[in-house]
């Protein structure tokens, strides 16, 4: 039984330019007292090819986490566009916002992100190359979030996700 779960999250400023920061408001409910904190994470992914690329925009820690319903806004830096591969600057791509306590993850929310040029271009020739990030708009799928949820040892965090994955493993193998 999962000690923590994300209840609502909602995507603010959206759709927005390209350079502005992401913004989520997070709700979620804490079943029982947690003695370390969670780190919430947001990743955008600048590569569906390479995962290399991915962004790590902003990790915060988040705690002590009292007992009932509880809310904040998680913003983090868009990201930087000179470490994305220009012929993926626009078009489709993810944005992932994860949760973690003692380093193990237990929730992934994904969202499609769609960037597209805010002006006018020839469609034979695509946009202007360099793409100006300040004329790119960036709009979240909000209502279509994709949420993994990972069993995890709440008492234990990651060494217990990780001996209970290698057991799997290891069954799975005989």
């Amino acid at each position: 039984m999962s000690l923590v779960n994300v209840v609502g999250m909602l995507v603010l400023d959206n759709p927005c330019a390209f350079t502005n920061p992401f913004q989520f408001e997070i709700t979620f409910d804490c079943l029982s007292p947690l003695p370390d904190d969670l780190e919430w994470k947001v990743t955008y992914v600048s590569s569906a090819e390479d995962s290399t690329l991915d962004q790590v925009l902003d990790e915060v820690m988040v705690g002590p986490v009292p007992v009932g319903t509880n809310k904040f806004v998680l913003q983090a830096d868009p990201p930087d566009v000179s470490r994305i591969p220009p012929s993926d600057v626009l078009g489709v791509t993810v944005v992932l916002v994860t949760c973690s306590y003692k380093d193990a993850e237990f929730c992934r929310v994904g969202y499609y992100v769609n960037n597209e040029y805010s002006e006018p271009y020839d469609e034979e020739q695509g946009p202007p190359n360099p793409i100006d990030p300040l004329k790119v708009q960036r709009t979240i799928l909000a209502d279509k979030p994709r949420v993994t949820r990972f069993p995890i040892d709440w008492n234990l965090g990651a060494a217990a996700a990780s001996h209970g994955q290698q057991q799997q493993q290891q069954q799975q193998q005989q």
